[in-house]
């Protein structure tokens, strides 16, 4: 669904992204791992439309998307969630989810004048979808509740249900375990694994939490040094001799070893 071919993007001297390549497959949910300042985030900003990139190309579904901006990729069906969470804190989560479809025929001034009644029943219809997904989240209980009084992983699964008010074809995830309790990280990963198998969803996910990663991904890509390192199952990948020297550390390793 998504390739990247030999990507760059410098900030000055720096190579954040150093000739990248790699694929995530349709229906997947790719892991994308790597130590600090491997790449990942700017991987996902350029991929995503939040950065141009220095040179290279990104595809999806065989179609050229290098360089278009976010709102142009939204409405191609690729989101991206944030390390931290971007709420509108003073509306309440219903009206998050509701603020999310495009082109709502009440956007228009001449509309709330004239097409009062369109918007009344297109209002309901959002509505109605919200609440769906609410209910898929199982977080009905906070639906008018204000954004921002939500914990950091009510706010991870408020972003996530904001993917689901529209058409989205692959979601890219970044650290969506940051700052969450272990059992809403549970039900984060629930619904993501609902999502792709029930929904269709493709997902790329970055995450330090390698159990959330084993739990989730395959395959799982290795950045280091704004680059693909390595690709394969979990096991694969903390087998390989690169990944543990670059990121996961010999330590990993010899606990395996006492462990056997």
């Amino acid at each position: 669904m998504i390739r990247v071919e030999n990507l760059h993007r410098h900030f000055g001297g720096f190579r954040a992204v150093d000739g990248a390549s790699l694929e995530i497959a349709k229906g997947s949910i790719t892991g994308l791992v790597g130590p600090n300042g491997a790449g990942k985030s700017t991987l996902f900003n350029v991929i995503a439309g939040a950065l141009p990139p220095t040179s290279g190309k990104v595809f999806l579904d065989g179609e050229d998307i290098t360089g278009l901006p976010p709102h142009e990729l939204f409405g191609k069906g690729l989101l991206r969630t944030f390390q931290i969470a971007h709420e509108f804190n003073s509306m309440t989560v219903r009206e998050n989810l509701m603020m999310v479809p495009p082109a709502q025929t009440g956007e228009n001034l001449w509309n709330s004048w004239f097409k009062r009644g369109q918007i009344a029943r297109e209002e309901e219809a959002i509505r109605r979808k919200a609440d769906e997904v609410l209910e898929f989240l199982t977080i009905t209980h906070v639906a008018d509740e204000k954004a921002g009084n939500l914990s950091g992983g009510q706010k991870k699964l408020l972003e996530l249900g904001r993917t689901m008010m529209v058409d989205a074809k692959i979601v890219f995830l970044d650290e969506v375990g940051a700052g969450v309790n272990r059992t809403l990280l549970n039900t984060i990963g629930d619904a993501i694994i609902r999502l792709n198998q029930e929904k269709g969803y493709t997902f790329c996910v970055i995450e330090h939490d390698m159990e959330f990663i084993g739990r989730l991904c395959d395959p799982v890509i290795v950045m280091a040094e704004g680059k693909k390192l390595a690709e394969g199952t979990i096991d694969e990948i903390k087998a390989n001799e690169q990944v543990i020297e670059a990121y996961l550390g010999t330590g990993l390793k010899n606990k395996d070893q006492v462990g056997a």
